[in-house]
């Protein structure tokens, strides 16, 4: 049976759970992200706090259940972490970070430190992690610690009377404590009097307004009908799950001086080192700017040099003047007519095809 220890990697300590830990504990479980993710009581009272601490921790360790440790950083009391053992050298990774913490680095090694003392000093092989469909801090937490997320598990995880779909992933004793994959980030890009910033929840509202819309609705022929909010968090949610499989990069077209989403405009369909495809939609309260336009060409410039690409491609339906307008201005040239190759309300439309070359592209001074 293991005794409670402390480790360190001089920035961060993990040590055994004390009394005075409580208030500490009683703040974590009363946030809102907390509340939203994990099974915390709620309401949770200083006595439960108090109870986690004196008590439940130490029969953890006394049952050989769960070994747990407090994080404490800058002198601080940051959060939990504890490895669940399943026995035959199997583990459940856990943790739960203290608001102040977040953002820092410290559960990142507070984790590090965990998982090198659970596979070298108590002889784990496998530890497996699970987190609440959604949870992208944690999922990408568990990213850079090497676990290869594994797939979707429908309605596994309870919390509070409710039963959630869950991700799962596993690290090996073996396996390398990096990122086993690429994570695209979305930095924010500003210029020609636009600027382009990472999607967020907030958004939905207007995202609803805009693929609502009859224009929009007739030119985009994949979108549900009717558009509605559900849909427009969906599509937030995926533009996050695009990033956290490489597969593209998507932002928020707005003003400079007004942070309302004006539009979307990304690339995907990336060969690295190749090419990429560019595709927009322009929400109604901004067509007739030039806002879409020189957001275009802003992002033109940003993607033949990250991700650093040869060609970009673009298309719109033939009849679509302006979104072909969009792209024309941007120096994109059309090379070819797919027939029948955009899908619009009411059937199919021809596509023009257009692509620009690296080469022909001068960059912003």
């Amino acid at each position: 049976m293991p005794v409670p220890v402390t480790l360190t990697d001089g920035v961060v300590t993990l040590r055994p759970h004390r009394h005075d830990d409580a208030p500490g504990v009683l703040e974590q479980c009363q946030d809102p992200l907390s509340v939203r993710w994990t099974s915390v009581p709620v309401p949770y009272s200083l006595a439960e706090a108090e109870a986690y601490v004196d008590e439940t921790v130490a029969l953890g360790w006394l049952a050989d259940t769960e070994w747990s440790f407090a994080i404490e950083a800058e002198g601080r009391f940051g959060g939990t972490v504890s490895l669940r053992n399943e026995g035959a050298g199997r583990a459940e990774i856990a943790y739960g970070a203290h608001p102040w913490i977040r953002g820092t680095g410290h559960v990142h090694r507070a984790l590090r430190l965990l998982l090198d003392w659970g596979f070298d000093t108590q002889g784990l092989t496998a530890v497996i992690w699970w987190s609440h469909r959604g949870n992208w801090a944690s999922r990408r937490t568990a990213w850079r610690l090497g676990f290869q997320v594994d797939g979707t598990v429908r309605r596994w995880l309870t919390q509070r009377d409710e039963i959630h779909d869950a991700w799962v992933g596993t690290l090996l004793r073996e396996d390398p404590r990096e990122p086993r994959s690429t994570w695209l980030e979305c930095p924010v890009l500003t210029g020609d009097g636009v600027r382009l910033r990472p999607l967020v929840p907030d958004d939905a509202p207007r995202i609803q307004e805009a693929c609502a819309e009859e224009r929009t609705q007739h030119w985009l022929g994949q979108l549900p009908s009717p558009y509605t909010l559900e849909d427009a968090h969906a599509y937030v949610e995926s533009r996050t799950s695009q990033l956290a499989e490489a597969t593209g990069v998507t932002w928020a077209v707005t003003a400079p001086d007004d942070d309302r989403l004006l539009g979307t405009i990304g690339w995907f369909n990336w060969t690295p080192g190749a090419e990429c495809e560019i595709g927009y939609w322009t929400h109604p309260d901004a067509r007739g700017r030039g806002l879409m336009t020189r957001a275009m060409g802003l992002l033109t410039r940003h993607v033949l040099q990250d991700p650093g690409v040869a060609r970009v491609t673009a298309y719109a339906a033939v009849d679509n003047t302006a979104s072909r307008r969009v792209i024309e201005a941007n120096g994109y040239r059309q090379f070819g007519v797919e027939r029948l190759g955009a899908l619009v309300r009411d059937g199919r439309a021809d596509m023009a095809l257009y692509d620009v070359l690296a080469s022909a592209v001068a960059p912003r001074r």
